[in-house]
């Protein structure tokens, strides 16, 4: 595999620490650390060889249409982006809708590794070409799993299953088993999987299999568990799709877990292919609901800390930049100043674990006493300039 593009631009501000004959106030200096605007350096593409074709590879990866390469156009993609990579690693549809993941998303620069662009041709009815660019986006790791960690959002464990789909299609002709050798007929259902974090696989189609039409038909879950025996892991998503009555398509779903009835649902659609996709969406319900774990991040509010060890403005604005850099922060508002002690209260988008979590071992402020469980919200926590 070609190695991954890499390069950067960063912008530096020179600052010089206070002599101590112009030493102002703590506050002051801080007030003007907040006020300064740090910005963040964006990982861009490099050269691609000819024949290599930009595309997400994996749950921190994801591709997105553009209306052009300029910045504006750059920025909102890259947050749709980020969105996308959320909704793979959490597995639930609706973390977009969860607290503080829309203003964490203004973010999505900052945690930008590496982006490309991909041009997409395709043929419309009228045989005329068509052209789609689409931007691939590669953020780092641990800063995404840092932002999962903070909003609170479930986390659905890797490796993940990959079930296998015995769905039969009825178009009219009669129901028939759609195996390897059709994978083409779901290809709806089986990008919808990649979309939500996880892969379906096919049955191999052969003459017993194909027998099984029957079973898949009268949604004989226990019959097509022993059918599928030979394949691992042990779960099944059964459907079959078929010409509604009154006009569209119908599908009607089951999923199974080691014999474990998950979930059954069914999906209406004048298209074929949105019914199929709903088949993927009703099993990443199911595992996201039975394994998806979410971690303890405390409620949103505003905190105050207590910050020690601030001698120089160069701490100041060490302290800003760092407040800045996380999503979670939503406002920082000084309190009181003595000696090289600073309060501040936070008005956070999750408590006090979530923000330690994003903080990082390397960042310039570290929690040194966070509050006893149980304590008041109204407790200061202690952090020390690193």
């Amino acid at each position: 595999m070609a190695p991954r593009p890499h390069s950067g631009n960063n912008s530096h501000r020179n600052r010089r620490a206070m002599e101590p004959s112009m030493r102002r106030s703590l506050a002051f200096f801080l007030f003007m650390a907040l006020c300064l605007s740090v910005p963040a350096a964006l990982a861009q593409s490099g050269l691609r060889t000819e024949g290599d074709i930009a595309s997400a590879q994996n749950a921190y990866e994801a591709e997105v249409p553009v209306n052009s390469q300029g910045d504006a156009d750059r920025n909102g993609a890259l947050a749709r982006a980020l969105g996308a990579v959320l909704g793979k690693l959490s597995g639930d549809r609706s973390a977009m809708t969860r607290p503080g993941v829309a203003q964490a998303l203004r973010s999505a620069r900052d945690m930008v590794e590496s982006y490309d662009y991909r041009q997409d041709q395709s043929v419309s009815a009228s045989g005329a070409p068509s052209f789609r660019t689409m931007l691939v986006a590669r953020f780092r790791q641990d800063d995404v799993d840092g932002l999962v960690a903070a909003l609170g959002l479930p986390v659905w464990p890797q490796p993940r299953p990959k079930p296998v789909v015995w769905m039969a299609i009825d178009d009219g002709s009669g129901p028939r088993l759609v195996g390897v050798q059709q994978a083409n007929a779901a290809r709806p259902l089986l990008d919808r999987a990649i979309e939500r974090g996880f892969r379906l696989g096919l049955p191999g189609g052969g003459a017993a299999e194909q027998a099984l039409v029957g079973a898949i038909w009268r949604q004989d879950t226990a019959a097509i568990a022993r059918a599928s025996a030979r394949y691992a892991p042990p779960m099944q998503l059964v459907g079959k799709l078929y010409r509604a009555s009154g006009g569209g398509w119908m599908a009607d779903w089951v999923f199974v877990d080691d014999g474990r009835e998950l979930a059954r649902w069914s999906t209406r659609d004048g298209d074929a292919r949105r019914a199929m996709a709903g088949g993927a969406d009703g099993a990443a319900d199911a595992l996201v609901k039975r394994y998806a774990k979410a971690p303890v991040t405390g409620a949103a509010g505003t905190y105050r800390i207590r910050v020690s060890g601030l001698r120089t403005a160069a701490d100041y604005l060490r302290v800003a930049a760092t407040l800045q850099s996380v999503p979670v922060v939503r406002s920082v508002v000084p309190v009181q100043a003595s000696g090289d002690r600073l309060e501040l209260d936070l008005e956070l988008m999750s408590g006090l674990q979530g923000l330690n979590r994003m903080l990082g071992a390397d960042a310039a402020l570290q929690p040194v006493a966070p509050p006893a469980e149980g304590a008041p919200a109204s407790t200061t926590a202690e952090y020390r300039v690193r």
